[in-house]
């Protein structure tokens, strides 16, 4: 039993170790970690800096705890700003939860909220969600909320992790949830600007009119958790 356990427990560690870090092959083809599982270095609260926030590490996975107290709330950025590149991170989220990962985020105190500027790629438990929520299909995951639908089969797996994937390229950008394509959006597009004008988004003048800004993820009403965040610059 005694030898059972210990590799019951090195197999567990030796997974864990796995996570967000980068093997070989990937740091020769231009890859870097936005999380290092210990820290959230690298990211900050927007428009409020580096300050105590419901966000931390812990246990290899950067967590949002939106019950937390005596600390500040509000979506995390990075410090850093992108234009194109190929980002990859693992997410899970809460029981009929419900969050969101932002890009082009446009960081100044004239914007009081990531959604003001940064088109949002969809985290939501589908399974769980209410049904009338997902008739409309820009509330699906992987959909950018409010905007544009997710038409696929795609669904996220309720309660285990799941693999997403964006990529933006000269104001291309193309969404992926476990390994299926959801959705292809042109932000220089005249059918991107007609499509915002035909969603609730319309009353953010600014919002999805820029192809560089910061990646956030959303502080939200349920739990949500995310690992192996990496980006490679194209």
């Amino acid at each position: 039993m005694a030898v059972l356990c210990a590799i019951v427990f090195y197999s567990c560690s030796n997974n864990a170790d796995n996570h967000n870090t980068l093997s070989d092959q990937e740091k020769s083809e231009g890859w870097t970690s936005l999380f290092d599982g210990k820290t959230i270095n690298g990211w900050h609260l927007f428009n409020k800096g580096n300050t105590a926030s419901a966000w931390s590490a812990d246990s290899g996975m950067l967590v949002c705890n939106p019950r937390a107290k005596n600390v500040k709330h509000g979506d995390l950025v990075t410090d850093k700003e992108y234009e194109n590149y190929d980002l990859k991170f693992d997410w899970k989220i809460s029981k009929a939860g419900n969050s969101g990962a932002f890009i082009n985020v446009q960081e100044q105190p004239q914007f009081g909220s990531t959604f003001s500027t940064g088109p949002e790629y969809q985290l939501l438990d589908d399974k769980n969600m209410d049904a009338d929520y997902l008739k409309d299909l820009t509330h699906k995951a992987a959909s950018i909320f409010g905007v544009i639908p997710n038409a696929s089969n795609s669904a996220p797996k309720p309660g285990e992790w799941n693999q997403s994937r964006i990529v933006q390229k000269d104001g291309k950008a193309t969404f992926w949830l476990n390994g299926v394509q959801t959705i292809q959006v042109d932000f220089k597009s005249a059918d991107w600007k007609k499509s915002i004008a035909a969603s609730s988004m319309s009353k953010f003048p600014s919002f999805g009119m820029a192809t560089k800004g910061h990646i956030a993820l959303q502080d939200w009403t349920s739990g949500v958790s995310f690992r192996d965040i990496k980006i490679k610059e194209l």
